[in-house]
């Protein structure tokens, strides 16, 4: 057998061992989705939650860290904190949540060679075959989802904590994508040749032409003015609204709420908000003289999951002086919307005048002004790896013959997939209202579309806040009557009335 049949039939049995790897690997998170998609659209959190489960003794036991520093089971915390904070678990579910957040730091403070490793791997194969990098708008939400776990729990110190993270994210979201995309830029420059090559083509009409085409145009996304997730700045203004301490806490609240009602311009809850707000902060209105008041906050639907968009450029290369056309392959992710619950929910109590959730903010039009700023290094990603796997086709071709060119050619096939895992747990879209709480008690929450799902007996508190999760019309809604102020336990429920118990 001569040299080059020999090394053809290597190229061949790498892209065999490539195929089959990532193929089982690619099957079994699939299966794992698809388990925790079934059950958490119908509302069995429990399940849900076990279904992501990675070890059974870690699951028993969620304190432990295990894997989590290494930030290989980030995704998996994500879904388990979700799904046991919708299950009433909130200690549990803090602890799932903080082993996702040492993934994320782990990724964040890794040392230069593992750096370099994840970048190689990532071109070589593809982002799928990394740990899992949460999106910042997740990582975010953690915080948040955090903060309402903590106020369940009656544990208003370390609610304020997460409250505080999850604004301190938000500030520094803007400098991460550039410094992400500077990151991309310099990773490009160990191989200058390389770079040229992928520069030019980024600059190619053909690639240009294929993403209008195939892609869309991300300048053209509906997005934020500023990057933010609504509802997080949402709920971080409340809090300090309700539990502030002095003036400093009530300028927080005020500024958060500011943000938010100019980004969801005629929502009349917002501008409420902030007039509240702002009447606290002058002094002209008193947290003890105040009425007490109830917030609404109805998280809604099933939020964006990826999609893959793949498409062929050309790619002109020169080796050993020799020039040629070659077809590269770039696949890229993008979200497409899911479903929403239709309708919205009213409030009322017996002597009040009925009250109507508005919509606050779309999570895909988060997600689209995240992906847009981050766009740039995602897309030279995807051409740095077209580009060299390209090179390895000619270079296969040249050394190994047709053989090794056939060889390459499924090795990139097989390897050239976008990432499109997320976490999805995150719902289509928020909803907010507030009333003063009735004088009895009892709040009464009716479903546009499908009638009353259940009466709530408020605790006297000054501030209230109702959270009501609901992925799907066919699943029951959660119910988490929270004191803004952390100083009581939460109650929690399921709705309808006795689709659920009382804890």
């Amino acid at each position: 057998m001569s040299a080059g049949r020999r090394d053809g039939g290597v190229w061949l049995g790498i892209a065999a061992l490539v195929l089959l790897v990532t193929g089982c690997s690619s099957f079994s998170q699939r299966d794992q989705m698809a388990r925790f998609n079934a059950a958490y659209a119908s509302g069995e959190y429990v399940l849900a939650a076990e279904a992501m489960d990675y070890d059974a003794d870690e699951f028993d036991d969620p304190g432990t860290s295990g894997r989590s520093e290494s930030g290989s089971d980030v995704l998996e915390s994500l879904h388990q904190g979700e799904a046991l904070r919708l299950a009433g678990d909130y200690a549990r579910s803090v602890a799932a949540y903080d082993r996702a957040e040492a993934g994320m730091k782990y990724l964040d403070t890794e040392g230069n060679l593992i750096a370099v490793w994840d970048n190689l791997s990532s071109i070589l194969l593809n982002d799928a075959s990394l740990n899992y990098r949460a999106l910042m708008s997740e990582a975010i939400l953690v915080n948040t989802y955090k903060g309402l776990d903590f106020l369940a729990l009656a544990d208003a110190a370390d609610a304020r904590v997460e409250f505080n993270r999850a604004d301190d994210r938000t500030r520094r979201a803007v400098d991460f994508f550039s410094e992400e995309i500077r990151d991309r830029q310099q990773d490009l420059q160990q191989d200058p040749a390389n770079a040229r090559m992928v520069y030019r083509t980024l600059d190619s009409r053909d690639l240009q032409q294929a993403l209008d085409e195939r892609y869309g145009n991300p300048s053209q996304w509906q997005v934020f003015a500023d990057y933010m997730v609504p509802a997080s700045t949402y709920l971080h203004g409340l809090f300090f609204l309700a539990a502030g301490t002095g003036g400093a806490d009530t300028d927080k609240a005020l500024t958060s709420l500011r943000r938010v009602a100019g980004m969801v311009p005629g929502n009349e809850v917002l501008s409420r908000d902030v007039a509240l707000a702002e009447a606290l902060a002058s002094g002209r209105q008193s947290r003890q003289q105040l009425s007490p008041q109830v917030w609404v906050v109805y998280e809604n639907g099933l939020g964006p999951v990826l999609e893959e968009v793949r498409f062929d450029i050309p790619l002109p290369v020169s080796h050993n002086d020799y020039g040629q056309i070659v077809f590269a392959v770039v696949a890229l992710p993008r979200y497409r919307d899911r479903s929403a619950v239709p309708g919205h929910l009213v409030v009322a109590g017996a002597d009040e005048k009925p009250a109507v959730t508005e919509p606050m903010a779309s999570m895909g039009r988060v997600i689209q002004t995240e992906l847009q700023a981050r766009f740039p290094g995602v897309l030279m990603r995807a051409v740095s790896a077209a580009v060299l796997k390209g090179m390895i086709q000619v270079e296969a071709a040249e050394s190994m013959g047709a053989l090794g060119q056939f060889g390459a050619i499924l090795y990139t096939v097989s390897t050239t997939q976008a990432d499109l895992r997320s976490w999805q747990a995150l719902p289509d879209h928020w909803q907010v209202a507030r009333i003063e709480r009735p004088a009895d008690g009892q709040l009464t929450l009716t479903d546009s579309r499908q009638g009353v799902l259940g009466t709530l007996e408020l605790p006297q508190w000054p501030f209230t806040l109702v959270y009501i999760k609901r992925p799907t019309a066919g699943s029951a809604a959660t119910a988490m009557v929270l004191d803004l102020q952390g100083e009581h336990a939460g109650q929690y429920l399921t709705l309808p009335a006795g689709s659920g118990t009382e804890k």
